[in-house]
């Protein structure tokens, strides 16, 4: 990673909140439970509580309970209890006696009732922590629905403070929840103004806006001093978390041109800080006045992207070329400052955004080469399966042909079809949305095909069949059989694979053959022929009548390997004749491979069934494989050394049968003779740029022992791909006789950058900014410049607006939650007033 992106933000800490992508079920309760009496003694004026009342803990309560655990260290960061009171069963008190109170959470400040939720409103951390700080910080984040009630607060601010302008797809998102944690911060400086509706992006000027992406304005209202003047808006260009809405934030607050009288070396302003470049305008007496205006026409388009700077060459003796213009400082440390002779300022524009220009990674992007992409990381979402379902989470998926299933219909949904695929998923939970995409199209691969039945249960809605069925983690699938036991899927998650495990698990694994002609057509892929694309190889075991032991494992090894591979067993009074067709002795295995017309035959020495599975998965792995990323794992767990030809496409005919000679000759298989396709395999790219320090032509063969120094080695280019060749020189390399081209760093593979800690970088940067700030009339603070950032009594600062000032606090109706879930669509919210507030 280059130096600047090492210190893109040097005075920051990082701020990631940790979430599990697989929610585990039953998990010890860490609330804090009183009963009603002992909770309102408690509550203190001034501080909010969120409470749950409840008799008893339904299982349909469980999962809502679950989340609300999870939210308490969040909102105690924000000074905010939460609390479940155990209501007496004889209490009949506003909050225990109706049915329907038990199925909402109230929001109080002091003894005084906010605002109640219903409980299906708060699915999850993100929707909890922003719909609390939503309802907290009324006046400070104002909710708008039509474009009359936008400008009515856009002409109250204007001449007076700054407006951030929000658009949100839905409220209770991890969006809508970085809003209300900055505007907790910011609510006292800025208005906050929020919105669900995509019309209003448009009417802001947004041009052909895209309602399923939150978007961030800043409003300069401040300087607008006539109500007919519009406010000048800058987007936030990145994605809203709580860092980038703050980065922004604290560049729209920063000197709109900085005037210096110092040695631009030790010049640093907040863009620095925030690895942005700074220019600089070389200014002198005669031409103060014309690059004044240069300079702040120029703020204005780099703002957000760069900061600007006046220099003048009367007060700083610069010793380079009289005819440079402008000069470029970068963040990165020991770079020196750049002094150019540019002809206007589109060149400056061009030279600034071509050096902070940002690839935005995009998964539809698979056609472009990975050795021409520069990603920051910075700018990436960690959790990629979240970014893509909260990218798509607005498309309505075909889910027609998969049976919803619930508590009730369950049990009878097993007896409709001979095989029933279950989908056990939770509806907020990133990754199980991304499965039930996979899963639909599985749907509609296997439509028309008889006997087989897909369905689903959310187990969000229907946690007790989740519970009775022994879920514990999601997404889980499951498939059922008349009379067996269920069988879990376990492999990768895609829909070919999750296919063909659907398909080969119609088969009965292990299938018992009665005669030999059976057993020499089952050898030969006589199977349906609904499978002849799902079936890749077959497993024949051959035992004796007398073999008990090694019959119970081979089944149980069965058992295990269903829908993986298809297997079969013969064990009538001629299997020894059988199996000495293939030159091997009951107990054994004979594999046929699809599309091979030879059977190998292999020993069974040993007699329990993980050994069988162990021996199975390691002998249908190929003799010469393609390395794939679904198919790598496989053979990493072989921890042996790779003998690897890369190939820009599908290799040679000359080099495949060499290789593939040099495979089967291989003793006990000391290594593994692979090769790798980069149109195939793109991440490719990446692995040689990783080996070598300059990319080989290819084709090319290369050692490397990942397990052991991790040293690598380059066949000679000069030599022909030969077994001879290739043997010959692995004597050398088991000699020492040859130079490793590179060694592999043996530190732990690792997320490229630290969690976010934006608790501290909020206290380091800025103190009078905690996340504690009080949110009361009052409260207003001046806007500093943090510490490490102001400039020398040599440096003249001047703002486009003045920062601090508060905007008139104005009690309005509340605002309702539509948009919180999909449930909560069509529901009226009765408005309220908050005069506590």
């Amino acid at each position: 990673m280059p130096a600047q992106k090492d210190r893109w933000f040097p005075s920051f800490s990082f701020l990631l909140f940790c979430a599990s992508f697989i929610p585990m079920l039953g998990s010890t309760s860490l609330l804090q439970e009183l009963s009603p009496q002992e909770y309102f003694s408690s509550l203190q004026a001034g501080r909010a509580s969120l409470a749950y009342f409840s008799h008893n803990v339904s299982p349909g309560a469980q999962p809502f309970l679950e989340q609300i655990e999870n939210s308490v260290e969040a909102l105690q960061d924000y000074g905010i209890s939460v609390v479940k009171v155990n209501c007496p069963k004889e209490d009949v008190s506003r909050y225990c006696g109706k049915e329907n109170a038990l199925r909402k959470a109230y929001l109080f400040r002091g003894n005084m009732l906010i605002r109640e939720f219903p409980t299906d409103a708060l699915f999850d951390v993100n929707s909890i922590v922003a719909n609390v700080l939503f309802a907290l910080l009324f006046n400070e984040v104002k909710y708008v629905e039509t474009l009359t009630d936008l400008q009515n607060i856009e002409n109250a601010l204007k001449g007076r403070s700054n407006m951030v302008f929000v658009y949100v797809p839905a409220t209770g998102t991890a969006e809508h929840r970085a809003v209300m944690e900055v505007a907790f911060v910011y609510g006292t400086v800025h208005q906050f103004v929020l919105t669900t509706e995509a019309t209003l992006l448009k009417d802001t000027g947004s041009d052909e806006p895209d309602a399923s992406s939150a978007r961030l304005l800043f409003c300069h209202c401040q300087q607008a001093t006539d109500v007919a003047q519009p406010c000048r808006k800058t987007p936030l260009e990145q994605d809203l978390t709580v860092l980038n809405i703050h980065r922004h934030l604290k560049l729209m607050g920063a000197p709109l041109v900085t005037e210096v009288a110092e040695d631009p070396e030790k010049v640093s302003t907040v863009h620095l800080q925030l690895g942005l470049p700074l220019v600089f305008i070389l200014s002198q007496k005669e031409t103060y006045e014309a690059d004044r205006r240069t300079a702040e026409f120029l703020a204005w388009q780099l703002l957000g992207k760069a900061g600007v700077a006046l220099l003048s060459r009367d007060l700083v003796d610069l010793n380079v070329l009289l005819q440079s213009n402008v000069a470029l400082k970068t963040p990165d440390e020991g770079v020196p400052i750049k002094y150019l002779v540019l002809e206007d300022t589109d060149e400056v524009i061009t030279l600034v955004e071509d050096k902070s220009k940002v690839e935005q990674i995009q998964e539809d992007e698979d056609e472009e080469d990975e050795d021409e992409k520069e990603y920051d990381n910075q700018d990436v979402q960690d959790d990629q399966v979240v970014e893509a379902v909260s990218r798509d989470k607005k498309r309505e998926l075909p889910l027609e042909q998969i049976l919803t299933l619930t508590e009730e219909t369950f049990h009878s949904a097993m007896l409709k079809a001979a095989q029933t695929v279950v989908l056990f998923y939770a509806s907020w939970e990133a990754v199980s949305l991304a499965v039930l995409q996979s899963y639909t199209e599985v749907a509609d691969h296997l439509k028309g095909v008889q006997g087989v039945l897909l369905s689903r249960v959310n187990c969000w809605d229907w946690p007790g069949v989740c519970t009775t069925e022994n879920v514990t983690q999601f997404p889980t699938i499951k498939i059922y059989k008349r009379g067996e036991q269920p069988l879990m899927y376990n492999g990768m998650l895609g829909t070919e694979e999750l296919t063909s495990f659907i398909m080969l698990s119609r088969v009965s694994c292990p299938l018992k053959l009665m005669t030999v002609d059976e057993a020499e057509g089952y050898l030969r892929g006589e199977l349906p022929t609904e499978l002849s694309s799902y079936h890749h190889a077959s497993v024949l075991g051959v035992f004796s009548t007398a073999m008990s032991k090694a019959k119970e494992a081979f089944i149980e090894a069965g058992s295990i390997l269903s829908g993986h591979v298809t297997m079969g067993m013969y064990f009538e009074d001629d299997a020894l004749a059988l199996s000495r067709k293939y030159a091997v002795s009951p107990p054994a295995l004979l594999l046929a491979r699809s599309g091979d017309r030879s059977v190998e035959g292999i020993a069974l020495s040993k007699d329990s069934a993980q050994d069988i599975v162990q021996m199975i998965r390691y002998r249908l792995l190929d003799t010469f494989p393609e390395i794939t990323v679904q198919n790598l794992p496989h053979y990493l767990q072989l921890r042996k050394p790779f003998l690897i030809l890369f190939s820009d496409g599908d290799v040679g005919q000359l080099e495949s049968k060499e290789m593939l000679k040099l495979a089967k000759g291989i003793p006990q298989q000391a290594f593994i003779p692979c090769w790798l396709n980069l149109k195939n395999t793109p991440v490719g790219h990446g692995v040689l740029k990783a080996y070598f320090a300059t990319v080989p032509s290819l084709p090319v063969v290369v050692w490397v022992n990942l397990h052991a120094g991790g040293q690598v080695f380059k066949f000679p280019s000069e030599q022909s791909v030969t077994e001879t060749n290739i043997l010959s020189w692995l004597e050398k390399l088991k000699a020492g006789l040859e130079i490793p081209s590179s060694t592999l760093s043996e530190e732990d593979w690792k997320p490229p950058l630290p969690a976010y800690n934006f608790l501290q970088m909020m206290d380091t940067t800025a103190p009078e900014f905690t996340l504690r700030a009080s949110y009361r009339h009052g409260d207003g603070q001046e806007q500093q410049q943090p510490e490490g950032s102001e400039e020398t009594a040599t440096v003249r600062e001047e703002t486009p607006e003045e920062a601090g000032v508060k905007a008139e606090k104005v009690q309005s109706p509340g605002r309702d939650l539509r948009g919180t879930a999909p449930r909560l669509a069509g529901r009226e919210k009765q408005a309220k007033r908050h005069s506590e507030l």
